[in-house]
């Protein structure tokens, strides 16, 4: 399912999450069951499907992450499901080091200013990727869109690693 499509929207990476959201809201009411509760049987396990489909297509394009994922997708190279890790030696460094100062956090001095640093280090590290990112989505070329799951497979790992440091805050202030 091209959910690009579905919510008739242009194939990109960059999207006016406003529009996506109105989108969203139309098709629901075209499609919510409640519109067909006089409707048979059938009719009505439809509808439970289409809105299912929306709102799967809804949480994939609102999420940058999955929304690359599904436009690799949808040009053939489907990384979702895979286990695969990025094979950069000077990420595999940068990713130890990030594992190092979070397992550092409880035991510094001032841990609130290492959580602040490292909330910095990500997000700029999040934007380098998402900006090398942006051009391989829309290239033709097969290497790229294999360039492109590298990227995005950093992306995810970034994403967990995000949520062990609001881990690591919530526990400072627990």
């Amino acid at each position: 399912m091209n959910y690009f499509e579905l919510f008739d929207l242009p194939v990109t990476f960059e999207l006016n999450s406003a529009e996506l959201a109105e989108k969203y809201r139309e098709l629901q009411r075209a499609v919510h069951p409640d519109k067909f509760a006089a409707a048979s049987e059938q009719e009505k396990l439809l509808a439970v499907s289409r809105t299912a489909m929306v709102n799967d297509g809804f949480q994939t394009l609102k999420d940058p992450i999955l929304r690359a994922e599904h436009m690799l997708t949808l040009k053939g190279v489907d990384i979702r499901h895979e286990t695969q890790t990025v094979r950069d030696t000077g990420f595999l460094m940068q990713q130890m080091e990030w594992r190092e100062a979070l397992e550092d956090i409880a035991h510094a001095s001032d841990p609130h200013s290492e959580i602040e640093a490292l909330y910095q280090s990500f997000g700029e590290f999040q934007q380098q990727v998402t900006a090398m990112l942006k051009p391989l989505l829309i290239s033709d070329n097969q290497d790229d869109w294999q360039a492109a799951a590298d990227q995005v497979r950093k992306l995810k790992f970034m994403a967990k690693l995000h949520q062990e440091l609001e881990r690591a805050e919530d526990a400072l202030l627990d």
